[in-house]
């Protein structure tokens, strides 16, 4: 029998864009705990790492008994923390790397630094999927070819303690991606579509998945209903200074109601 995992969100993803400042990058960030093995999927971005510190240590997380990290494709926003987990075996498509590699530095979301050293770290364990699109990556957990917004981009399926989890990463990043079966970033729009539809077959085939997205809460699909459904709220927030002091500070929410 494939080991189970206990699955505790460490930071919610979020579905919107900044208007004024480019990207926002608030990605997921997941631990999956079984099988004597500590998991993150994607470890996030370089503002993440505060709050990531702060959630490992709620769970009793020391980042050096971090096993394995399961990239969902190279992005900053996904991938640029591994560094801080100096024991854990990084896990990549070998498409993805090899695509993201090839860059020139341009304006766009890839970390170029961090890809090179990914290609020629000791640590990376590249994964490559079979001719249907899959691979076993550790016990319990699948990769599954999902390219789109990225070449290489991979959706993984976990085995939980109830049922699957399904994690998206940004080939679906958001319910209004799922739903809609088109993507707002995209490096090939037909293969993102594509890619979700595969992503809406995986998330109806065993009751009860649950799926995570690279931007949005976990969600579930019931069978009497026409979409997935929020089964929490999306929280965030901004605290802006508008004044000479301090002390003085306006609290924004930007929480998104559960369904």
């Amino acid at each position: 029998m494939s080991p189970v995992h206990d699955v505790t969100e460490l930071v919610q993803g979020f579905p919107g864009r900044s208007t004024r400042h480019g990207g926002l990058g608030w990605s997921s960030v997941t631990l999956l705990r079984g099988a004597d093995r500590t998991i993150l999927v994607d470890c996030g971005s370089f503002g993440m790492r505060p709050l990531l510190a702060r959630r490992l240590s709620e769970h009793g997380v020391d980042p050096p008994t971090v096993t394995d990290i399961l990239l969902t494709h190279a992005h900053y926003d996904h991938a640029a923390n591994y560094l801080l987990f100096p024991k854990a075996r990084v896990h990549i498509s070998s498409v993805e790397l090899d695509w993201a590699r090839a860059q020139d530095p341009a304006f766009s979301p890839l970390p170029e630094l961090y890809v090179q050293d990914l290609a020629t770290n000791p640590r990376t364990r590249r994964i490559d999927t079979t001719a249907d699109g899959r691979a076993d990556v550790l016990p319990g957990i699948e990769a599954i070819a999902a390219s789109g917004h990225t070449p290489g981009s991979l959706v993984y399926r976990v085995q939980g303690r109830t049922a699957p989890v399904i994690f998206t990463g940004d080939a679906a990043k958001n319910r209004a991606e799922l739903v809609s079966g088109t993507a707002d970033m995209s490096l090939g729009h037909q293969a993102s579509s594509r890619s979700i539809t595969r992503i809406r077959d995986l998330f109806r085939e065993h009751p009860g998945t649950v799926l995570i997205p690279g931007h949005d809460a976990a969600m579930a699909w019931p069978d009497d209903v026409d979409r997935p459904i929020r089964l929490a709220p999306v929280r965030a927030g901004l605290q802006i200074w508008p004044d000479d002091d301090l002390s003085l500070i306006h609290d924004v929410d930007l929480t998104l109601p559960k369904d």
